[in-house]
C-alpha cells in the first residue's frame, strides 16, 4: 500500500480525532515511566499492575464521550485486558481510536549542544507500522524534545528534530497511520513567554518545511504542541489569558490551515492549568482554522492514579471521567474553574526523562 490508497480515511481519521468536544488520551509512557508512576502509589512496576491500571482507565463507562483517541504503549497494543478481551477491543467498544507511540527515545545529538538529543526509530518504521495497523491501530505519535537555553536550542537541533518528525509522519502515513506530530518543547528555565513564543514559532515553521519537503499529507495529520508559557524559572506568573493569546498567536504564524487539529500536551502543568489554559484559548475571539483541544497524560491521569492507589477502580475512573468532562468542556471554551474535582499540584520535574 502507500499514502496515496490511505488518503481519505487519513484524512477522516483525524477529523475524528479533532472532533469538537473531545481529544486524546495519552497513555503511552514507557514501562520505565509507567514504574515511576506507580512507585509513587506504592505499586510494584509489573505488567498485572500496568494491566490493571491501564484497563482501569479503559473501562471508565462513558470515557468515549469526551475521548476520541487514546495514546498507547507497545505493550498495551497488544496487550488483553484481565478479563481476556483485547485492549484495543474495550477502547473500540467507546468509540476510541486507538494509537500508538512508534519512537524509540531520544538519543544524544552529536554535534550539537551538550544536551540536545534527536528521537530515534525510523529504521523500519513503515513495516512496524503496518503491524499496528494489524492490530488495530489507526494513528501514531512521535515526540522530539527540545530545549530553550543561553545558546539553544541549536539550528542543528531544530533542522534534526523536524526532518525526523517529517520523516516519522510520512513513513507511517504509507501503512494507514495518522502521524501526531509533538516538538514538544521542555518548560526548563527561566527565559520569559516573549522568548518561548519566537523560538516555537521558528521550530514549527521549520517542521512544517520539513513536512512540505517529505511530501507529508497534511489534511491526514494534527500537531501536538507545549502551549506557549514562560519557564518554570521564570518569576513571572503564568495568566491564563496571556499563554493563551501567546499560544494562538504563534501558531497563527506556523501552523499550516490544512492541519484539522491541535491537540496540545501538558508537559508539566497541573491539571488545573491545563484546562484553565486550553478553555482561555477556545474564548479567544481569533478566527482558528483548526480545532484546540488536548492530548495529556500526566493532566488527565494525575488524580484518577491516586484515587486508584492499586485497587479502588471505581474511585479511579471516577477521578479520569471528571478530568476528561473538564478538558472537554475547556476545549469548546465552557470550562469553569473548580467545576470539577482537579488537583493544583505542579507536575513539572526539572530534567525529568521520560
Amino acid at each position: 500500500m502507500a499514502l496515496s490508497y490511505y488518503k481519505e480515511t487519513l484524512k477522516e481519521t483525524a477529523n475524528k480525532l479533532a472532533t469538537s468536544g473531545k481529544g486524546i488520551l495519552a497513555v503511552d509512557e514507557s514501562t520505565n515511566t509507567c514504574g515511576k508512576r506507580l512507585a509513587s502509589i506504592g505499586v510494584d512496576n509489573t505488567e498485572e499492575n500496568r494491566q490493571a491500571y491501564r484497563g482501569m482507565l479503559f473501562t471508565s463507562e462513558g470515557l468515549g464521550k469526551y475521548i476520541s483517541g487514546a495514546i498507547l504503549f507497545e505493550e498495551t497494543l497488544f496487550q488483553d485486558h484481565a478479563d481476556g478481551e483485547s485492549m484495543v477491543a474495550k477502547l473500540e467498544k467507546q468509540g476510541i481510536i486507538p494509537g500508538i507511540k512508534v519512537d524509540k527515545g531520544l538519543k544524544p545529538l552529536v554535534g550539537a549542544l551538550e544536551h540536545e538529543t534527536y528521537c530515534s526509530g525510523l529504521d523500519g518504521l513503515t513495516e512496524r507500522a503496518s503491524d499496528y495497523y494489524a492490530r488495530g491501530a489507526r494513528f501514531a505519535k512521535w515526540r522530539a524534545v527540545l530545549q530553550i537555553t543561553k545558546d539553544g536550542p541549536s539550528d542543528l537541533a531544530i533542522k534534526e528534530n523536524a526532518w525526523g518528525l517529517a520523516r516519522y509522519a510520512r513513513s507511517v502515513q504509507e501503512a494507514g497511520l495518522v502521524p501526531i506530530i509533538e516538538p514538544e518543547i521542555l518548560m526548563d528555565g527561566d527565559h520569559d513567554i516573549l522568548t518561548t513564543s519566537e523560538i516555537q514559532e521558528k521550530i514549527i515553521k521549520e517542521v512544517y518545511f520539513a513536512c512540505q519537503q517529505n511530501g507529508v499529507y497534511l489534511e491526514g495529520t494534527l500537531l501536538k504542541p507545549s502551549m506557549t508559557v514562560p519557564g518554570a524559572d521564570n518569576e513571572s506568573k503564568s495568566d491564563p489569558k496571556n499563554v493563551a493569546l501567546a499560544t494562538v498567536t504563534t501558531l497563527l504564524r506556523s501552523v499550516p490551515a490544512a492541519v484539522p487539529g491541535i491537540v496540545f500536551l501538558s508537559g508539566g502543568l497541573s491539571e488545573e492549568e491545563a484546562s484553565l489554559y486550553l478553555n482561555e484559548m477556545n474564548l479567544l475571539g481569533a478566527d482558528k482554522p483548526w480545532n484546540l483541544s488536548f492530548s495529556y497524560g500526566r493532566a488527565l491521569q494525575h488524580s484518577a492514579l491516586r484515587a486508584w492507589g492499586g485497587s479502588n477502580e471505581a474511585e479511579g475512573q471516577k477521578f479520569v471521567l471528571a478530568r476528561a468532562q473538564a478538558n472537554s468542556e475547556a476545549s469548546k471554551g465552557l470550562y469553569v474553574l473548580g467545576s470539577q474535582p482537579s488537583s493544583d499540584e505542579k507536575l513539572f520535574v526539572a530534567g525529568y526523562t521520560y
